[in-house]
């Protein structure tokens, strides 16, 4: 195995997988700016209330101004935590979102932003269904809608590239470190991204939804391995299905019998890691609480016999072995291909740097 110093975990500042019998402080985001898109409902709203309760200075954006302003007005009452916000935010729009995250450092106590979570989304927009076309053989058929891509994957997309550059500034922050004392970290600086179960299993009929999901599940895969370079940590929750806004009429039906999450437990995953500092790279899958045991292979399996004392679970870590696999694919395939290009020898590179100053001479040439 490869030394620690040398692993793809250490080097990318990954912190261990979690402890859940490690219940964080939700006094730990007191005072910390925390902005939240799509929080006037559903899990944003949740989520703010919770981090209201415990002192954060949190801004909410969201499409919908009487249902944001609402929110707002009734928490600072309910909580007397003044430090709310609601500032109109389209995510689909780049310059709203822009306009969005300036705002909140205006609104912030200290000139900075410690979380971002991107938590706006749909399951799917009123146009032409992706699965069923019709009438494409007229003069001038129309598209698909995309706004489910547009608010679930280009809205993460702008929010994600805003927070990077946003929270490397957050005045008085460092560098996220697994290592640091959570209640000596008064500033962070937190990317959490919300995905769905959907983001990693099929959902038949949800095409675009599902495309969407998989899409931030792949960034997040991506970004954890990145964006320690601007000292941001990076995490994921991926919510089974709950009973939100998101889960319209047709879908509770199709549900009707089936056991669902609650929010409560989402909320819970989420704070989880907007509390705790040390948490670096790590996804969540949030579902219905079961009672599970362990079995004979060491897989968690439902406790079916009611005389068998289990273990209540809802929150699950997924995506955990990433970069243990990405290290023995180092060691392994990379080593294969390094050899290979060492028995191609000079002859090789001469043959090759030929051929890249031929290919720029033709390319200049055609221009």
């Amino acid at each position: 195995m490869a030394s620690s110093k040398r692993s793809t975990k250490a080097i990318i500042r990954q912190s261990p997988p979690l402890d859940f019998s490690n219940i964080p402080d939700d006094g730990w985001v007191k005072d910390k700016t925390i902005l939240i898109t799509g929080g006037a409902s559903g899990f944003g709203a949740a989520f703010l209330k919770r981090w209201a309760i415990a002192g954060a200075n949190v801004i909410i954006g969201d499409i919908n101004v009487q249902a944001g302003d609402q929110l707002i007005r009734s928490l600072r009452n309910e909580t007397g935590n003044l430090n709310l916000h609601f500032v109109h935010c389209d995510v689909t729009d780049w310059q709203s979102q822009v306009n969005f995250f300036k705002e909140a450092i205006k609104l912030s106590l200290h000139g900075g932003i410690d979380t971002v979570v991107a938590n706006a989304g749909i399951t799917g927009g009123g146009g032409v269904h992706l699965e069923k076309p019709e009438g494409l053989d007229a003069a001038n058929p129309p598209p698909p809608d995309l706004a489910t891509l547009n608010v679930n994957l280009t809205g993460v997309v702008y929010t994600t590239h805003l927070a990077l550059y946003w929270l490397q500034r957050n005045p008085g922050s460092a560098p996220a470190n697994p290592k640091c004392d959570p209640s000596h970290t008064s500033r962070d600086r937190h990317l959490l991204l919300i995905a769905s179960v959907a983001g990693f299993l099929p959902l038949p009929g949800f095409a675009l939804y599902g495309a969407s999901k998989h899409a931030v599940v792949g960034l997040y895969r991506c970004l954890r391995g990145t964006s320690f370079s601007n000292g941001v940590r990076t995490n994921l929750i991926c919510p089974y299905f709950t009973h939100t806004p998101l889960l319209n009429a047709g879908a509770r039906a199709i549900l009707a019998g089936s056991v669902v999450g609650t929010v409560d437990s989402v909320v819970e995953a989420a704070t989880r890691f907007t509390a705790d500092p040390r948490v670096v790279g790590r996804a969540l899958s949030v579902g219905p609480k079961v009672e599970v045991v362990e079995g004979a292979d060491g897989e968690w399996i439902l406790a079916e016999d009611h005389n068998t004392t289990g273990k209540e679970k809802d929150i699950w870590e997924v995506y955990p072995h990433d970069f243990e696999n990405n290290d023995h694919f180092q060691r392994t395939i990379i080593a294969i291909y390094n050899r290979a290009t060492e028995k191609r020898g000079w002859l090789g590179l001469a043959v090759d740097m030929a051929g890249a100053i031929f290919y720029g001479l033709r390319a200049r040439w055609r221009s």
